[in-house]
């Protein structure tokens, strides 16, 4: 499974988004073990935004970066203290755009089982892994359309140990299963089930 998604997502060919928006990087971190897992945190409770949210670790991009995969890493190391060293990398996916503007760049990499992982706690309250099976399977509990510049994505949410993965993080893992396993699933495409309507968003070049 793994090697197949190694060479599936090096030859990938992600988008990028060609407009002038603040920087930022996410690493997926695909746990090593017999049966892989999808590694995700959890944003603390006592942050004024994005509280109890789950995410990849990750963040901006700063200025002692050298490039986004440096932000994806670093972030990494400071958000749940995983080393660089152990991360890796299997390719890129393509930019997506935060609500808040950010010009996110997901990073795919695999790391080994069982690392002393710690989350900060000035910014998450826990660390937590998913099987790939769960998505695999598509076990959503329902899928979110959202409206961006009058076009419609199909965004699933799935819930797993009172988790709740939904929204950007979900977008990047639509890709992650389209491109890397092969699975039939889309952004664009409206699917079988229940859907929720959010409101609709716009992404402007400032």
């Amino acid at each position: 499974m793994l090697e197949n998604l190694r060479k599936r997502l090096q030859a990938h060919r992600p988008r990028r988004v060609g407009l002038r928006l603040p920087e930022a990087a996410v690493l997926l971190p695909i746990v090593d073990r017999p049966e892989p897992t999808l590694l995700f945190t959890r944003r603390a409770a006592h942050l004024n935004t994005h509280s109890g949210q789950v995410a990849f670790p990750g963040g901006k991009r700063e200025t002692q970066d050298a490039d986004l995969l440096g932000t994806a890493l670093r972030e990494s190391q400071e958000e749940i203290a995983l080393p660089p060293e152990r991360v890796e990398l299997l390719g890129r996916l393509s930019d997506v755009v935060s609500l808040h503007g950010l010009r996110v760049t997901p990073w795919v990499g695999l790391i080994p089982p069982d690392l002393p992982l710690v989350p900060d706690p000035s910014e998450l309250d826990a660390i937590f892994e998913v099987p790939l099976s769960h998505f695999l399977e598509d076990q959503r509990t329902h899928t979110d359309v959202i409206r961006v510049d009058g076009r419609d994505y199909y965004v699933p949410s799935y819930r797993t140990d009172g988790h709740v993965i939904w929204g950007l993080s979900a977008m990047m893992l639509v890709e992650l299963l389209a491109e890397g396993f092969a699975m039939p699933i889309s952004l664009f495409e409206r699917p079988p089930g229940e859907l929720l309507y959010r409101p609709e968003s716009r992404v402007s070049n400032p």
